[in-house]
C-alpha cells in the first residue's frame, strides 16, 4: 500500500529524523559536518517493485560516485511506497549489494539500510537498539568509502560507535526516544554559523 504523504512531507519526516536521531543523538558523528556542508543529495522514488528501486539504486550510486566529493558526499535513497513489512526490505538489501558489485564500485561505495520496523538479528522486534537504524521510511543510505574511512580517523573510538549507540538507547528508552522525535528542530541549529556558536539543546546521556 502506497504512502499517503507527499514528497515534501516525506523530506521534511527524513530531515527531522535525520537532525532529530542521527545527528541530535550524535548516531553518527560524521553526519553533522555533511549536514552544515549541503552535501546531501535527498531522493524520493515512489516505485514499488524492486527491478525500478533497483535501477533507480543504480543510477544513484553512479551519479554519487561522478559527482565531486566537496559538493555530493552521500545519498539517502526513500522509498516510501514500498517494502512496508521489514522483512521485505532485508530480502532485499543482497540485492542491493548485487547491484552495488555490478557497478564495480564495491570498496568505493557502500549501502546502509534503514527502515521503520528495523530490527538487528539479535534483537526481539520492540528491543530499543533497533531504533538506531529505525527511519520514519524506508531508506537506502549510498556513502563513499573514503568519507568513512576519513571519518573513522578523526574518531578514535569510531571502533565503539555500535556499542555505544545502543547503550544511548538504553538509556533513553522508548518513552524517552517518542519523547526526543516529538520535538521540533531548528535546521539553523546545524548550520555552520549555529555549530559555531554551540547549541543550548543537549542530548540524553549516551
Amino acid at each position: 500500500m502506497p504512502s499517503s504523504a507527499d514528497d515534501k512531507t516525506i523530506l521534511d519526516a527524513t530531515r527531522h529524523w535525520l537532525l532529530r536521531a542521527v545527528i541530535g543523538l550524535n548516531l553518527c558523528p560524521f553526519a553533522k559536518s555533511v549536514y552544515a556542508k549541503n552535501q546531501i543529495r535527498y531522493v524520493v522514488s515512489r516505485a514499488r517493485e524492486d527491478t525500478d528501486i533497483l535501477d533507480l539504486l543504480v543510477t544513484e550510486l553512479r551519479y554519487l560516485d561522478a559527482a565531486d566529493p566537496a559538493q555530493l558526499d552521500t545519498t539517502l535513497l526513500v522509498v516510501p511506497d514500498a517494502f512496508r513489512d521489514f522483512d521485505d526490505y532485508n530480502s532485499f538489501l543482497p540485492r542491493a549489494d548485487r547491484a552495488l558489485k555490478r557497478t564495480r564500485l564495491t570498496g568505493v561505495l557502500q549501502i546502509a539500510s534503514f527502515h521503520p520496523q528495523y530490527c538487528f538479528a539479535d534483537s526481539a522486534p520492540d528491543d530499543i537498539e533497533n531504533y538506531t537504524n529505525r527511519a520514519p521510511y524506508p531508506i537506502l543510505h549510498l556513502l563513499r568509502e573514503s568519507s568513512i574511512a576519513n571519518g573513522i580517523s578523526a574518531f578514535p573510538d569510531a571502533a565503539v560507535i555500535y556499542e555505544r549507540n545502543q547503550e544511548t538507547l538504553r538509556q533513553l528508552g522508548l518513552n524517552g526516544w517518542e519523547t526526543w522525535m516529538s520535538q521540533a528542530v531548528d535546521d539553523q541549529d546545524f548550520r555552520p554559523q549555529a555549530m559555531h556558536k554551540g547549541s543550548t539543546e543537549k542530548p540524553p546521556p549516551g
